[in-house]
């Protein structure tokens, strides 16, 4: 994404475009899942640039993916301490991968299920 102007959004600009809800994203502030404290206007409302953006396009992707808020916030930590905590934050990243591969599986296996129970039922009728 390539933000023009204005070159930073508003809370309600970086909902919609990121596709979760203003509230969700002052809890992740709240929550310390921003890696960069956001801007704020000379009226205090928050301001998100290209950076802001792109993080929070991740961290929504961690949670997507059934990664818990606590984790994020891990991740978060190491990210701001710099280059330092890169092998950790792989071993994290790595981790979670695992986690989502075995779920993909299982929802595989679950799906395959009910092709099953669909093909019995479109034969029965």
């Amino acid at each position: 994404m390539t933000l023009t102007t204005p070159s930073t959004l508003s809370i309600a600009e970086a909902a919609e475009l990121i596709g979760v809800s203003t509230h969700t994203l002052r809890y992740y502030e709240r929550e310390g899942l921003m890696r960069d404290p956001v801007a704020r206007s000379s009226a205090t409302h928050r301001r998100y640039d290209e950076d802001d953006i792109g993080w929070l396009r991740f961290i929504t992707r961690l949670r997507a993916s059934a990664m818990p808020i606590a984790r994020i916030k891990q991740y978060t930590v190491l990210a701001r301490q710099g280059d330092d905590t890169t092998e950790a934050r792989l071993d994290l990243l790595r981790s979670h991968r695992a986690e989502v591969v075995a779920q993909l599986e299982e929802i595989r296996h679950s799906l395959e299920v009910i092709d099953a129970k669909i093909d019995h039922y479109e034969q029965s009728l």
